[in-house]
């Protein structure tokens, strides 16, 4: 299998010669095969890098879909590559499906080809080691995801939905094709989940917790106009808490700044990878993300990268780094929880940091939703809500596939109950709610 292949249907290549269908399997073939037929000439390009995909036709493909971020601009996937985070040597292989009808991109998304089950953040492990006991190879798999970022969102971009059909069908045939054991689609959007369903795949519930602001919860009503206007929103005992926590921040003589965008200095980038490295250390890994890749964003993507600071005797011991979804104006509409790290211990600096110093942020300016990253049931006393995801698969093996689906069906029944006992503990008054 070549680091790059492209099969053209009636059409050469930018280069000017038709690449030999014989680099895909029948099963791609027989996909594209059948889409010229209705569409006239394609091709299909697949990317060992992103930046083989031009960054003006990806941002604009991703910026008609329903569900944008950030992670998933152009600027941030080849960053991922470009700073050796999400490469072949990290268990990370670029794969990239892009559709092309002339020079027009129809359909495109992220794709690599896994050896672990690192940096997802949508557990398979009992799946691999289910394998290996029978003497199969789980790795190496295929994946349609954002590297080490567990933010739901548009996965499958495409012009329509029967664009992101095709290109579905070709990523599960090019799969078969090349033996691989399975296609997972992780954190995809209402579309994508839909076009994975039609195609048979199995869909596995999750959930995340994250803030809204007020008018998202309650219809016609005014946002929160402060932070203590939210505070007055909770419950006594989760009112009372978080203040308790904050006021313990605040008598250890710890301060907050923040900076946005350009505003975040080089010394501000060198000490929050500093944060971020040691985190990571101590729990006994390397970090995901090189340097490099946070010297990408602040050049690349300034605008979408939130940094608050801890100060405590004039000297910064924590921070934490959100990202922020702007709207077509430039406004912040989403933010999201993604990187912490101290230097000292303080009781309670963690949820300062991570919740409640963003939380006012996103109140001041006026954004609708806070994300607050994977897992933790614990933030649901800071008021981050359950909030249901989902992600697809596709297994080769008809028997493997028939007992995932079991536990499955087991997993989306525990995952109801589960959901039912969190909505009783909901954080908010009944008059906020």
């Amino acid at each position: 299998m070549s680091n790059q292949q492209q099969a053209s249907i009636g059409q050469a290549d930018h280069t000017g010669t038709a690449p030999s269908l014989a680099d895909y399997g029948a099963q791609t073939t027989a996909v594209l095969s059948a889409l010229a037929a209705c569409h006239g000439a394609l091709r299909l390009q697949l990317a060992s890098a992103p930046g083989q995909i031009p960054a003006a036709d990806w941002d604009a493909l991703l910026a008609l879909q329903a569900a944008p971020t950030p992670f998933m601009r152009h600027a941030y996937l080849q960053a991922m590559h470009a700073s050796g985070s999400a490469v072949a040597d990290s268990g990370w292989q670029p794969q990239f499906l892009a559709l092309w009808q002339g020079d027009c991109l129809m359909a495109a998304c992220p794709l690599y080809l896994k050896s672990h089950s690192y940096g997802e953040y949508v557990f398979d492990w009992a799946w691999a080691r289910a394998y290996a006991e029978h003497g199969l190879n789980y790795y190496p798999k295929a994946l349609i995801a954002v590297p080490f970022t567990p933010v739901p969102g548009s996965r499958l971009l495409a012009r329509s939905p029967a664009w992101r059909q095709a290109l579905l069908q070709l990523a599960v045939a090019w799969a078969d094709d090349n033996a691989l054991s399975s296609l997972h689609l992780l954190l995809g959007d209402e579309a994508d989940l839909a076009c994975a369903e039609a195609q048979d795949m199995m869909l596995r519930d999750g959930v995340q917790f994250h803030w809204q602001n007020r008018a998202q919860l309650q219809p016609g009503a005014a946002d929160w106009h402060s932070f203590e206007d939210f505070l007055t929103s909770l419950a006594q005992d989760k009112r009372k808490k978080i203040r308790a926590e904050q006021r313990k921040v605040a008598q250890a003589g710890v301060c907050f700044r923040w900076a946005r965008g350009a505003d975040i200095t080089p010394q501000d980038w060198q000490f929050f990878y500093h944060c971020y490295e040691r985190t990571y250390l101590e729990h006994g890994n390397a970090p995901y993300l090189t340097p490099a890749f946070f010297a990408d964003m602040a050049h690349s993507m300034p605008e979408h990268w939130l940094l608050f600071i801890a100060e405590q005797d004039g000297q910064p011991i924590a921070c934490s780094l959100i990202g922020l979804q702007l709207d077509a104006t430039g406004q912040p509409q989403v933010a999201y929880g993604r990187y912490w790290g101290a230097l000292r211990r303080v009781d309670c600096l963690h949820f300062d940091a991570c919740y409640y110093q963003p939380l006012q942020w996103c109140i001041d300016h006026g954004v609708q939703r806070f994300e607050g990253g994977a897992q933790g049931e614990h933030k649901m006393a800071r008021a981050l809500l359950p909030s249901p995801t989902a992600s697809a698969h596709w297994l080769a093996h008809p028997a493997f596939a028939d007992a995932v689906q079991r536990f499955l069906d087991r997993e989306s029944l525990g995952m109801q109950d589960y959901l039912q006992e969190l909505a009783l503990r909901n954080p908010l008054r009944r008059s906020a709610s």
